[in-house]
């Protein structure tokens, strides 16, 4: 199957934060790290999940700044410290009882490996490590923090008729 004609199943979507959203961490005087992230990545998640899509965030990570982002944008599935990748994919699933294969995942480094290889459509940032890159089903043209979530989100939807729909336009 290619990879638009497994969009069409798509009904969820689980990120990788560090590499996907954020591509530099910058650490500040109190030693907290800080990211950048895209706002058209931010938008794309938020509509996604204002349209009924299920949405989860799976980091290696632990921040609370990323926790209160995401949670500003309407992600309730946050997986922060994720040392297993896989049993926290596998929670989600089970806690919004979704199959696998509706969901399509976004990682970049040997982390997110048994996600990917789980997951229903598995994609990356341009800029992803060669062994994921190998595994994605689609690789973004879009660097992390450049646009690939957004991406991969807006195309997800535009196949399925839920982009860009009237009265979407407000917030």
């Amino acid at each position: 199957m290619t990879f638009k004609q497994k969009l069409h199943n798509v009904r969820a979507f689980a990120f990788d934060v560090d590499g996907v959203f954020s591509n530099l961490l910058f650490l500040s005087p109190h030693g907290e790290l800080m990211r950048t992230m895209n706002v058209k990545d931010g938008f794309a998640l938020q509509y996604a999940l204002r349209d009924g899509y299920q949405v989860a965030i799976i980091s290696g990570a632990d921040s609370e700044s990323v926790r209160t982002r995401f949670r500003i944008l309407g992600v309730e599935a946050i997986y922060m410290k994720s040392s297993d990748k896989i049993h926290d994919f596998r929670d989600f699933l089970s806690r919004f009882h979704i199959e696998a294969s509706q969901v399509l995942y976004m990682g970049d480094d040997l982390p997110d490996i048994e996600v990917m290889q789980e997951a229903g459509v598995a994609t990356c940032p341009s800029d992803a490590a060669v062994e994921i890159r190998a595994l994605a089903d689609y690789i973004s043209p879009h660097p992390a923090c450049g646009g690939c979530v957004r991406d991969v989100i807006e195309q997800t939807l535009r196949l399925q008729g839920r982009w860009n729909l009237p009265g979407t336009h407000h917030w």
